[in-house]
């Protein structure tokens, strides 16, 4: 098994996807904040900062078109479709995150819905730090991709109504 943006010498590079055909291509990926039960209730009765999980959501999708921008060997990939999804969490004090990319394309959109999902948790720790530095953000994970030459990833803790560990369910 060799790392794809690496040549023979070692040096980063730009994978070539030249040669490929353009497939449908789809990527799910999830994490999830833990804060205090208290920022929580904050977040679910309305912060004086505005709807933290409406602002989230918008900066995820507005990550994923900039992926490109943000990861350095990461190709522009012409996105027909980005989604998130953020579920207040009271059973395991935080919020879920899952966001899902679409393109026809010749490289994947998972670095698309790993950004959406990074991003949005990082604009809930900003929006909620002044009354909870303890946050953590964790869990950030592919839970599926599908379209390409490798075909279909499900992770393996994400199945039909399985869970995909500590902060919720996962519906694959």
């Amino acid at each position: 098994m060799e790392l794809s943006h690496l040549d023979q010498s070692g040096r980063a590079r730009m994978v070539d996807v030249s040669a490929k055909d353009a497939t449908a291509r789809e990527a799910v990926a999830a994490g999830f904040v833990t804060m205090n039960p208290a920022t929580l209730r904050l977040l679910s009765e309305g912060s004086p900062k505005g709807d933290v999980l409406a602002a989230a959501r918008i900066a995820g999708i507005m990550a994923a078109k900039r992926t490109s921008e943000l990861i350095p060997l990461c190709h522009n990939v012409p996105l027909e479709s980005v989604g998130v999804e953020l579920t207040a969490d009271a059973e395991h004090y935080g919020v879920a995150i899952r966001a899902t990319a679409r393109c026809s394309g010749k490289t994947g959109v998972e670095m698309e819905a790993l950004t959406a999902v990074t991003v949005a948790a990082l604009t809930i720790y900003d929006m909620c730090k002044a009354v909870d530095r303890s946050m953590v953000i964790g869990e950030v994970r592919l839970l599926r991709k599908s379209g390409g030459r490798s075909g279909v990833y499900i992770h393996e803790e994400a199945s039909p109504g399985g869970t995909t560990g500590e902060g919720g369910a996962a519906d694959v």
